[in-house]
Parts: C-alpha cells; structure tokens; sequence
C-alpha cells in the first residue's frame, strides 16, 4: 500500500480511479484529480507548499514532485505525462504536456499547454516553454513545433495508455 502521509495538518486528497502504487509517497498538501496514477518510487512532497494536481495525469517511476517553502508551488493541468524520473519541482505544468524521462523543471518555471519536454532536458527556474513546441538540451532550448500526429500520438496516447496500465493492477 501506498505511503499516503498528513504533514503540518495537510492530508492529501485524491479524486476518483486514482491509482497509486504501493511503493509510492504522496504526502502532505497534495490534491490530485480524477483518473490519476502515481508509479513504483515516485514521491510527491506536498510538505513545504502545496501541489495541485489535475485530471488523466501520470506520474511515472521514481519522478517526483516538490516545492520550495513559501515560494514556488507544482500545479499540474489535466491531461499530463511526467516521465520516468523526472524532477518537477515547483513550476506549473498546463495541460496537455509530456516531461520526458529525466527531465528536470526547476522552480516558477512554466511549461506551456501543448509543449514536450525532451528527456533528459533541464527547464531552468522561471524559464517560460512555450506551448506547441518540443524543448531538449541544457538548459532547454525550442527544437521545433509539436505537429498534430505528435499531439495525437505522444501526449494524448501516453495520457490514455497509462489510465490503462493503471487497471491491470485494481
């Protein structure tokens, strides 16, 4: 079973056919929506600021989420994959986005609707990535657009086949 822990009289709240697994650590000021899976090793630290999750997110193995005390929050928008370990730590991530593996997302930093974030990419604190475009290096820099075929079939797809993966273990 799952790590799910109050800190400072905050208890996370999960929305409905969320699933976590057993080996995951949600604590804290964490609110996730409906639809939601948090995967093997991933820890989501709602301990110094809060973290504001939307609907049809995954957060895959070993990622995690956190904040910076008093300063920067992690909101998440509906629709969104968050790679393999990857780092998000207090920006906002709008809907309809990939974070690649490894990649990192650094403090008040903002990755636009639409956007992919390459694995492995270093978005650096307050960097702005725009939405429709794919980001790679270190730090990030916009390689190219997103076109219809790669919405279709690496954001939205990936969103659906993780609430998939997601049943086999209810």
């Amino acid at each position: 079973m799952a790590i799910v822990r109050e800190v400072r009289g905050f208890t996370p709240k999960m929305g409905e056919n969320c699933f976590l697994a057993e080996t995951a650590v949600v604590i804290g000021d964490v609110t996730m929506g409906d639809d939601c899976s948090v995967w093997y090793g991933c820890v989501l630290r709602g301990d110094v600021n809060s973290i504001v999750i939307g609907n049809k997110v995954n957060i895959q193995d070993g990622a995690v989420v956190h904040t910076l005390y008093q300063r920067s929050k992690s909101v998440i928008g509906d629709n969104v994959s968050i790679g393999h370990n990857a780092v998000i730590h207090g920006a906002t991530i709008e809907s309809d986005c990939l974070i690649g593996m490894g990649a990192i997302v650094l403090d008040n930093a903002v990755v636009e609707s639409g956007a992919i974030v390459a694995a492995g990419a270093i978005v650096t604190a307050g960097m702005r990535v725009e939405g429709g475009y794919i980001y790679a290096g270190v730090p990030a820099k916009k390689i190219k657009a997103v076109d219809d075929k790669q919405r279709d079939e690496i954001i939205r797809r990936i969103a659906e086949d993780y609430m998939m993966y997601a049943s086999w273990y209810k």
